[in-house]
């Protein structure tokens, strides 16, 4: 079958190759793609909020099914467009109903549908501009550090963790007053903070029917160590080697099936992908405890570039298994091996930075042990790849242990070069100490 992806970053490389190894793939195209998407797939110069326009496409094309990877898409209704279409109606988009897609479009709405469900979150609040007072207010009731989290979409940018009061007061004015994050921060959710290990835990679901993917985690700051500036993610690692099966038997208890019985309870359809955001709270003796910080509607990005390669199943035939109902039929095969993400960047990322560099180093393969995935890439007129994004490209390493796949992607990151380039070298270090 021919087959869409929307999307132009990692994550939808990540899934681009592994959907062209599946033998049901005939042609697959990927709109708008990037200079790594154009290796596997055809790109496709689309706008991702023109439904109409990717409508006609995929019915010029004969496209039997979409998978869709940002949020956006989703959040706008993507999915509620092609369902309302009859000539589209029967094409599989694997992706949730703008009803379902509340859960990442709206901070509010989600901590409600958890409080809703009995789903382990943080206690919060929510105001709006004409609460600002009480806002403030209840930020003195908190203990530091505070957490502010604008409602709506803000690119990833909407989530501040602060440690003086006074300037968490005055974040929560310009967000509020000064609409720092736009529309999103109209409304402006504040959180009690857990203290813990992050982790990103996916679920792939036919709303009625679960898989949990391979475990991950990123990092999102710029330096090493963890410190600077929050940035899409300079990294990844999978699996998480904490999260080990009693663990993962809380997760899947606790919170996966809640929330998917909670989706069909209020009759949110939803066929794809759930992120779970989750903090593992190391309780009083000891015991990890998970909580959701967030949910997402999509894969993480750039978790997906370390569990994509892990999975070893036919992703179009469990996708296919999601349009149908039928994702109970379906068993997940992961690679044991650890799989480790660095992200290379541009110089001045995540502030202001240059595009048009060009990149040298790629000519080495991609191997079943390691593959480098384009982030923020294109093809200019001269067909060199050059950088277009401030997270350009990333490289994947699998190998038996975690610090031997860190090695690895160091190795290879080390001979790909620009003006500039940037990346980390202790993507999963402070992990090390849980491994046998």
């Amino acid at each position: 079958m021919n087959i869409l992806i929307l999307g132009s970053g990692g994550r939808e490389h990540a899934i681009a190759a592994k959907v062209a190894q599946s033998p049901q793939c005939t042609h697959l195209y990927v709109a708008p793609g990037n200079a790594g998407t154009s290796r596997c797939a055809t790109n496709v110069a689309l706008k991702l909020n023109d439904f109409a326009a990717i409508g006609r496409f995929v019915l010029d094309n004969d496209i039997r099914m979409v998978v869709v990877g940002p949020e956006q898409p989703l959040v706008d209704g993507i999915a509620d467009f092609f369902a309302a279409d009859a000539a589209l109606r029967d094409i599989m988009v694997i992706g949730p109903s703008a009803s379902g897609a509340r859960l990442e479009g709206s901070k509010d709405f989600a901590k409600g549908f958890m409080q809703r469900h009995h789903i382990p979150t943080a206690d919060y609040r929510t105001f709006t501009r004409d609460t600002l007072e009480e806002g403030k207010a209840f930020l003195a009731t908190l203990k530091a550090p505070y957490v502010l989290k604008a409602d709506g979409l803000a690119a990833g940018k909407g989530v501040l963790i602060i440690n003086d009061l006074e300037e968490a007061r005055r974040e929560l004015t310009a967000m509020l007053a000064d609409a720092k994050f736009g529309d999103a921060s109209s409304s402006v959710v504040i959180e009690e903070y857990l203290s813990g290990i992050e982790l990103s835990v996916f679920v792939l679901t036919d709303g009625e029917h679960h898989l949990i993917l391979p475990t991950a985690k990123d990092y999102k700051r710029i330096g090493e160590g963890d410190t600077g500036l929050n940035t899409g993610g300079m990294g990844s690692i999978s699996p998480v080697p904490f999260a080990n099966d009693a663990f993962m038997a809380k997760v899947e208890q606790r919170i996966v099936v809640p929330t998917i019985e909670g989706l069909r309870n209020e009759n949110m359809p939803y066929k794809g992908f759930i992120f779970l955001g989750l903090m593992a709270v190391e309780s009083a003796d000891g015991v990890k405890e998970p909580y959701v910080i967030e949910y997402n509607v999509r894969m993480g990005d750039p978790e997906t570039e370390s569990v994509f390669p892990r999975i070893q199943n036919d992703v179009v035939e469990m996708f296919k298994a999601v349009w149908e109902g039928r994702l109970d039929q379906c068993s997940l095969t992961a690679d044991p091996r650890s799989a480790v993400c660095v992200m290379l960047t541009a110089e001045g990322y995540p502030e202001s930075y240059r595009k048009g560099d060009v990149i040298s180093g790629l000519d080495k393969a991609d191997s079943s042990t390691q593959c480098v995935f384009h982030a923020g890439t294109k093809l200019d007129d001269a067909q060199h790849i050059v950088t277009n994004g401030g997270r350009v490209l990333c490289v994947t390493s699998l190998a038996d242990t975690m610090p031997e796949a860190l090695a690895a992607s160091l190795q290879r990151a080390e001979t790909i070069s620009w003006a500039g380039r940037y990346y980390r070298h202790d993507i999963g270090q402070d992990l090390m100490k849980y491994l046998k």
